[in-house]
């Protein structure tokens, strides 16, 4: 079924509804679980099975290529289907397209014992599936009216950690290329109900932007002293997932040699259960609160203290007692943030015409903390402070972010 053709530049003001919002939803499942999944379990392990004594090494390699190319790709496919003008739409082609290619690639780096094939293999895996995570975070300035995006938000989060979450029991359950397999299966499966109904702007020729090279690069750099807001807008964004990154990128090596536990995969289900329940309890509530109040940045500024408090928690007493509710309290700093932060950048973009490119360059500030965070992890874990100081100084991080929320003024 085709819904109706939307405007490609119109601010939208019809609210979306339930059955949007359901398949919206469902695909961020999917894309969580191919881009995400793999982190937590099947890399680290696969690190491990290819050379234990430099496992951190090669992890902290293979992602942060992967991320760094994923910082690339994001901007890149958000402005291309900005100017997509086909029929299925601006952004639908670019969500099939990537999830295909990024499936294969799935399979290809769990087939692999060398380290350069499983780096180059990542680097393909977030190429490609950064393709429909940019279009799908330009849908919603596309077709959620703003009063509304909040709540839209608030479902995303809770999306985005189910899928997270699922592609941890897949890959505790199913190790190794079986467990990539799995995880590219069920991401093409749950993308389905979305892409079926085609519900896209389409972009008429008339209307595509003239092209040239130094304009489509230039476009790119969004000069913060003309659009203060978007600046402070990425820069928060970029210290709250650095902080996050930080926090969880060798969550599977503090319980396996800090803690000593003999099934750390399992651990790392549990604290991702524990830590999943948080959100659940702050994510949606957050969004529609939001909403309803009007408001974002005290929102955000209270998720950065929470999450800062969880950093303390863990650094204070790094121990598998203490790993639980700090889990927990992470979850609800982190939905909370999740759920309003997405809002508020909705509202901070230059310009309507450029929302997947716009949208694009604000997901850097998601995507460079994966190349940051696992150099920066690795120094301080065997050089500086070890565990306690990283979770020690994920907190500061975040806490510097809640600070900094304040200086977007034309967001309450």
């Amino acid at each position: 079924m085709t819904a109706p053709t939307l405007s490609a530049t119109a601010e939208p003001t019809t609210p979306v509804g339930r059955g949007w919002m359901w398949r919206f939803n469902l695909a961020w499942v999917g894309i969580m679980i191919g881009l995400f999944g793999p982190i937590q379990i099947l890399l680290p392990n696969q690190a491990e099975n290819i050379d234990p004594a430099n496992k951190e090494f090669i992890l902290a390699l293979v992602t942060a290529l992967g991320a760094l190319c994923s910082t690339v790709a994001n901007p890149l496919w958000g402005a291309l289907s900005d100017r997509t003008t086909s029929r299925f739409g601006r952004r639908m082609p670019w969500i099939v397209v990537g999830a295909v290619v990024g499936a294969m690639a799935l399979v290809g780096v769990g087939a692999t014992s060398s380290v350069l094939l499983m780096a180059l293999g990542w680097c393909v895996v977030q190429t490609a599936l950064n393709a429909p995570w940019a279009a799908l975070t330009a849908v919603v300035p596309d077709q959620v009216p703003a009063p509304q995006r909040g709540s839209a938000a608030g479902w995303l989060g809770l999306a985005q950690m189910l899928g997270a979450f699922i592609a941890i029991g897949v890959a505790t359950v199913l190790p190794g290329v079986a467990g990539y397999a799995a995880c590219a299966v069920v991401m093409l499966l749950v993308l389905v109900p979305f892409v079926r109904r085609r519900q896209d702007s389409v972009l008429p020729k008339s209307q595509q932007p003239s092209w040239s090279w130094g304009g489509f690069v230039r476009g790119f750099w969004i000069n913060p002293r003309d659009y203060p807001d978007f600046g402070w807008a990425w820069l928060t964004r970029f210290l709250f997932n650095l902080s996050n990154a930080a926090a969880l990128v060798y969550l599977l090596y503090f319980l396996r040699d800090e803690l000593n536990r003999d099934n750390a995969e399992t651990g790392v289900l549990i604290l991702g259960a524990v830590n999943a329940v948080g959100v659940v309890l702050a994510v949606v509530v957050s969004g529609v609160w939001s909403d309803r109040l009007g408001r974002r940045k005290v929102f955000v500024t209270a998720s950065g203290v929470i999450m800062a408090a969880a950093g303390v928690m863990l650094a204070v007493s790094p121990t598998w007692a203490m790993a639980i509710p700090t889990a927990f309290v992470l979850g609800i700093g982190f939905g909370v943030y999740t759920s309003v932060d997405f809002a508020l950048i909705t509202e901070v973009l230059p310009a309507a015409a450029a929302r997947g490119k716009d949208m694009g360059v604000l997901n850097i500030a998601s995507s460079l903390p994966q190349v940051l965070a696992p150099a920066i992890a690795a120094v301080v874990v065997t050089h500086v402070g070890g565990y306690p100081m990283l979770f020690l100084i994920s907190g500061i991080v975040s806490a510097v972010g809640a600070v900094l929320v304040r200086f977007i003024k034309s967001v309450d």
